[in-house]
């Protein structure tokens, strides 16, 4: 038998590098490392054709392990409960490291670390989670989170059948960031296009050897802000808009969307080089809460939750550097049901069909 865990001892800090690109996340880690020389970094690489998960640990004495772990099925979720949260807490358990760094596998979203250990703390009671690191390269900003590539048009998908957009995930990546760290200066509208995407006040630095290691280890991720600014359903008014040249439109309504003007609308809402999230409801379906995701011309939607006590709103947020925001506008309030239609039938309709079970599944029964 093992001897007996210390949880007197105060929990180890991880600072977590996510992005979507090796070697703006290599960048950021040695930078981090060089700042922190008590630290010991932890790097996993996923490899879903082989459905390996290859582990490297170091620290300023050099490689202290270099593993390779079968997963019987090799994605994200997998790696992230079977060896990364582990690992870390057994690094962390031993006592012979001040920080931790763990450079995530590419494409790995540090939000799915942090809940599984805002769920579960006993999983990982001698470790805490002190900043969340987004990692970009700086010449490819607007591509990675705008443009319309699948991550395995890049070869970076996690698994076999992993059909994320860049665009997607990196958009999130920066969303859930405690700091922004670019591999160099974007264009001006660039650089706003990052700060308006992020949480407030999260800085942004142009360059790796920037990042405040010292500060960052002493913890500036705060769990319950972060969630709250990347939830579905978001009640508060937004910050100002960064200066830069980045637009983003706030489509707020209490009014419900019209399931068949909605998919018609569907290639405005949705398309062309922007990022848009949030939530909004359909007369057919009062109980559910429909969530939009979209970045890079593709959007999902889908429906996981019930709206309870709580009001129904349509809310989607839409980020963007084009020229495009006024159609957007416009495609929003034709989508939405209209004065006489809410006179002639009201918000709640009783029907067996209404064209959007692909994306919600069969209606269930009305309210």
């Amino acid at each position: 038998m093992g001897a007996p865990l210390n949880l007197s001892r105060p929990k180890v800090p991880v600072i977590l590098v996510s992005g979507v690109e090796e070697g703006a996340m290599l960048s950021a880690t040695i930078s981090l490392q060089f700042g922190l020389p008590d630290a010991v970094t932890v790097r996993h690489v996923i490899d879903p054709a082989r459905q390996l998960l290859t582990r490297v640990v170091s620290d300023v004495t050099g490689v202290i392990e270099h593993e390779e772990i079968d997963l019987a099925h090799a994605c994200v979720a997998c790696a992230i409960r079977e060896d990364i949260v582990p690992t870390l807490e057994r690094l962390a358990a031993q006592g012979r490291w001040g920080s931790i760094v763990a450079c995530l596998p590419v494409a790995a979203e540090a939000v799915q670390v942090c809940r599984v250990l805002a769920w579960a703390p006993r999983m990982a009671p001698h470790i805490g989670i002190s900043a969340v690191v987004a990692a970009l390269e700086g010449a490819a900003v607007a591509e990675d989170l705008l443009g319309p590539d699948l991550l395995d048009e890049r070869g970076l998908a996690t698994s076999e059948d992993d059909r994320r957009g860049v665009a997607e995930v990196a958009s999130a990546i920066v969303e859930y960031a405690d700091v922004v760290c670019l591999t160099q200066a974007p264009e001006p509208e660039e650089e706003s296009l990052v700060a308006t995407l992020a949480r407030p006040r999260t800085p942004v630095v142009t360059d790796p050897s920037l990042l405040d290691a010292a500060g960052l280890v002493a913890g500036v991720h705060r769990h319950h802000a972060v969630e709250a600014w990347v939830a579905e359903v978001r009640r508060n008014p937004l910050p100002p808009l960064p200066e830069g040249g980045a637009w983003r439109l706030d489509l707020r309504s209490e009014r419900p969307i019209h399931p068949v003007r909605f998919q018609e609308e569907l290639e405005i809402l949705g398309g062309g080089p922007r990022r848009s999230r949030g939530c909004f409801w359909v007369p057919t379906r009062p109980d559910d809460i429909c969530v939009w995701d979209g970045a890079g011309g593709q959007a999902s939607v889908g429906s996981t939750q019930k709206w309870g006590r709580t009001d129904r709103l349509t809310r989607i947020v839409v980020v963007g550097i084009d020229d495009e925001a006024d159609q957007i506008s416009a495609a929003f309030e034709r989508a939405l049901l209209t004065d006489q239609e809410i006179a002639q039938r009201g918000q709640i309709w009783e029907e067996s069909w209404d064209g959007l079970e692909d994306w919600l599944g069969p209606i269930g029964r009305a309210a």
